[in-house]
């Protein structure tokens, strides 16, 4: 394991049950340098999607975490808490039932691949209509598989067309409790929140 991988292993193990405490599941960490500083991205989903007060509420939680830990070190860093967003590939059960009715692309094992709509999943199968057809398939013979953005989709959010507005904050050794304050987006979920973004000197 390389020095970065362990450094995200730690990192997911001190915010994923403080995360799961508001109700979201922790779906990846990232760290990049970036520069003098480096970039520290987490990405957060739950049941219905994430709201823009959902990921101001992951960034605080993150930040006190963080603050409370050596894990980070001495170097600077920026944090960005964003939603899992629809780029990512469906490798877990709670991701196939969470795109319920979503077109996917999936890539066998053996090979071949289809497109066709999510049905109903479960937590070893997941069926998958192509043409009409619906087509049982088991997680383990899935090799690679990726929600696709339909843009003429009526129940999707115009998100799918434009990427939700950025909110940023910057702050230093200082920062405040009131982190997201400016966030004026509402609760109603969207696809691909870019989420809150700190920086740590």
């Amino acid at each position: 394991m390389s020095a970065v991988d362990g450094l995200t292993s730690r990192i997911q193990h001190e915010v994923s049950a403080p995360l799961a405490a508001l109700g979201l599941d922790l779906e990846a960490v990232e760290l990049t340098p970036a520069g003098k500083r480096r970039v520290l991205r987490i990405a957060v989903d739950q049941d219905g999607g994430v709201s823009m007060d959902d990921v101001a509420a992951a960034t605080r939680e993150v930040n006190q975490v963080l603050d409370g830990s050596d894990v980070m070190g001495e170097q600077a860093y920026t944090l960005e808490v964003t939603s899992r967003g629809v780029d990512r590939p469906l490798t877990l059960p709670r991701h196939w039932r969470r795109n319920t009715d979503r077109l996917v692309k999936v890539t066998l094992r053996d090979g071949s691949s289809m497109t066709g709509r999510i049905g109903d999943s479960g937590e070893e199968t997941v069926v998958v209509e192509v043409s009409g057809i619906e087509k049982l398939l088991a997680y383990d013979d899935i090799d690679r598989a990726l929600v696709q953005v339909e843009f003429n989709r009526k129940a999707d959010t115009s998100s799918d067309l434009d990427e939700a507005e950025e909110h940023g904050e910057e702050t230093g050794d200082d920062m405040g409790d009131d982190m997201g304050g400016d966030l004026d987006g509402g609760t109603d979920p969207v696809d691909g929140i870019d989420g809150e973004e700190t920086e740590k000197h």
